[in-house]
């Protein structure tokens, strides 16, 4: 008997939540690849348009995995001076809001899910984040059950003390 090794089929899913310095809202922005993932040049152009729905200075958090390094990084920050990155410690999920969500979606909408294929899937889970950018309690939520919320109180975020 012969047996293909064909590789798996994979849906890949990066998101950005947003909270608004002036009105306090926050904002998700996401987008999926079917069958290939988010190498530095994907995440760059994520990060590109979502500016593009940002206004004035932003401040990106994220952790040190190898698509958020490289020279797409780097063309991005030198082509937006508004633009500045604070990394997260080595794995520090507890640290990222964005976690929150990934947690939300894996272990609570999607667990035990058989997708018949995957572009369901992928259908399934942009589902998910687009009711999820609806729900702004379920987005505070995400940045309330983390520490980096925690630290902003007296800094004017509602709820934060």
């Amino acid at each position: 008997m012969t047996v293909s090794g064909k590789h798996r089929e994979r849906t890949s899913l990066i998101a950005g939540l947003s909270l608004s310095p002036i009105t306090h809202q926050p904002g998700l922005y996401f987008q999926s690849l079917v069958n290939t993932y988010f190498n530095s040049a994907a995440v760059a152009a994520f990060v590109r348009d979502l500016l593009r729905h940002l206004r004035g200075r932003v401040i990106l958090v994220w952790d040190n995995g190898s698509n958020h390094k490289g020279e797409p990084i780097q063309q991005l920050l030198r082509a937006y001076p508004r633009l500045t990155i604070e990394r997260l410690p080595p794995y520090a999920p507890d640290l990222n809001p964005v976690e929150q969500l990934w947690q939300h979606v894996k272990v609570g909408h999607l667990a035990n899910y058989a997708a018949p294929d995957i572009r369901t899937l992928d259908a399934k889970a942009l589902d998910f984040l687009a009711t999820a950018k609806r729900n702004r309690q379920r987005l505070h939520s995400c940045f309330k059950n983390t520490p980096l919320y925690k630290a902003l109180s007296g800094h004017g975020i509602p709820g934060s003390q």
